[in-house]
């Protein structure tokens, strides 16, 4: 999968997190390579999830 197809997956990803989670803004989404511990942080956070529920809600989309 090219960057191009893994940013649109993201991009319909992050449109079904927030519909699913409606305190979830596109901040608490921004995704970098370098920043997915700390994106995954805040969402555990923001939505009271463990790591491994934060995963398996992201794969399950």
């Amino acid at each position: 999968m090219n960057n191009s197809e893994q940013s649109g997956k993201w991009e319909d990803q992050k449109k079904q997190l927030k519909e699913k989670f409606a305190a979830l803004n596109e901040s608490d989404l921004l995704f970098a390579k370098d920043k997915k511990e700390e994106m995954i942080s805040k969402l555990q956070i923001k939505l009271g999830k463990t790591r491994e529920e934060i995963l398996k809600i992201i794969d399950s989309l």
